[in-house]
């Protein structure tokens, strides 16, 4: 599962290029959010969205070396920590290619599951409305992501708004 947002540039479109991006390998696609930024830094506002992807073919780094990819065709910069940026791709978490076991990797390239979903309302938010009994695991436990959403404070949680954008792909897509 794959959260993404952007706060420069066109929005929208960077968001919509991760879905052409991906192709036929996406699932499913949450509504667009907007947040406030996260991290300290001043900066405008984020849209974000989730998407769930698959493809037996892919493992745990293909899904982050796409990603990035897909950043830099945006033209993301990596200057400052939590700061603005065109195309954020992170990965959340994901089952392995072979066996199909969630993935753990404790690299500082690709920690997961992602250390600090569970603590971002604008992850957890749209990653229920595709998958409404999602589950994460947090130091070693699987958390229903509700239950997640739910012991977030309510600012947190309050600062995620739902926008009349939508990065649904036209024609037929899988439902999850």
């Amino acid at each position: 599962m794959l959260s993404i947002g952007s706060n420069m540039g066109d929005r929208l479109a960077h968001l919509r290029s991760v879905v052409d991006g991906f192709g036929s390998r996406v699932v499913a696609v949450s509504p667009v959010y907007s947040t406030a930024p996260w991290g300290g830094v001043e900066q405008d506002d984020y849209l974000n969205a989730v998407v769930v992807v698959d493809n037996p073919q892919y493992g745990c780094r293909e899904w982050l070396r796409r990603g990035q990819q897909l950043e830099q065709a945006a033209d993301r910069v990596r200057e400052v920590r939590w700061g603005a940026r065109t195309l954020d791709v992170d990965v959340i978490t994901c089952v392995e290619s072979v066996g199909g076991s969630p993935c753990h990797s404790a690299d500082p390239t690709l920690t997961l599951p992602h250390p600090q979903a569970h603590n971002r309302a604008f992850v957890l938010i749209p990653w229920l409305d595709v998958e409404p009994d999602a589950v994460l695991e947090v130091d070693g436990r699987p958390r229903p992501t509700r239950e997640l959403l739910d012991g977030l404070a309510a600012g947190e949680r309050a600062g995620v708004h739902p926008t009349e954008f939508s990065l649904s792909r036209p024609g037929p897509q899988r439902e999850v």
